[in-house]
């Protein structure tokens, strides 16, 4: 398997999908709803979703054909493929589509590869707003706009990066527990929230705005995210030497068997150095 030559068809890809999101972030989009988890996040769908998933696989079914590669994409139904190829293409072709809507920041394109095992291999993010891609590939280091990425934390407070601000997420107590933990443990003198971002930006943004965390507790109904969500990002993650787990620390279940919503183990991302 030819992970550069992948990675480089992944690139223009999800730099494909940016260029549709950037002609339509400023426009007032008509929002449908879909089937997905018990939260409105999960439930929204635009044509540039969709405009944007037809795009990326454009670029990615010849590659499906020639490597035999399987493939999960969020828009279209999982055919079950990715129990049967070595790896498979795990798409999120607008992550964030709330805050896409909203007209806000934290939206975004991921594209992974992921061994049916559940390893990440290749992992790409684009941030559309601010014109930023983020790559990583096993075993070859993660990089930013194409130059190898060295973290560098600066903040002397500890940034809460979350979907849904903390005052309204259930258990919110146990979180602050972490949180405040996290903050001692490190001498820091705060903690700062940044809401409102998708999942996928949230990971980026604990890289971008260290020392910093994001975390999903487990619960009983579905959401916490789809594999779609993580799959990029743990793999950036992972290059990184960082985190990404699901909530007891344990390896992210990235090809789970019964359907793909993350909820059962919940996720933690952590930028603590």
């Amino acid at each position: 398997m030819d992970l550069q030559h992948l990675t480089t068809i992944a690139i223009e890809a999800a730099l494909s999908a940016g260029n549709i999101i950037q002609k339509h972030m400023n426009e007032d989009v008509v929002v449908e709803k879909k089937e997905g988890g018990v939260n409105y996040a999960s439930q929204v769908v635009t044509k540039v979703d969709r405009e944007c998933e037809r795009i990326i696989l454009s670029h990615l079914i010849p590659t499906c054909k020639a490597f035999d590669i399987g493939l999960l994409s969020e828009e279209t139904k999982d055919d079950g493929s990715r129990f049967k190829k070595d790896f498979f293409w795990c798409i999120d072709p607008l992550d964030g589509t709330l805050a896409f809507i909203n007209k806000q920041p934290g939206f975004s394109v991921a594209i992974a590869l992921v061994s049916k095992e559940g390893t990440p291999v290749i992992g790409v993010v684009f941030d559309p707003s601010t014109k930023t891609l983020y790559h990583a590939i096993k075993g070859k280091g993660a990089y930013k706009n194409k130059t190898l990425w060295n973290i560098n934390n600066s903040n002397n407070y500890l940034t809460y990066l979350t979907d849904k601000k903390l005052n309204d997420t259930p258990n919110s107590v146990e979180i602050l527990h972490i949180l405040n933990k996290h903050k001692a443990d490190l001498g820091l003198n705060g903690i700062k929230e940044i809401s409102g971002a998708g999942a996928v930006m949230n990971a980026i943004l604990v890289l971008e705005k260290g020392p910093a965390c994001f975390l999903k507790l487990p619960k009983k109904d579905l959401g916490g995210g789809s594999i779609w969500d993580f799959a990029a990002t743990a793999c950036i993650y992972q290059e990184l030497g960082l985190p990404a787990t699901n909530f007891k620390g344990q390896v992210l279940d990235l090809n789970k068997k019964d359907g793909t919503f993350m909820n059962h183990q919940g996720v933690y991302y952590s930028n603590l150095i």
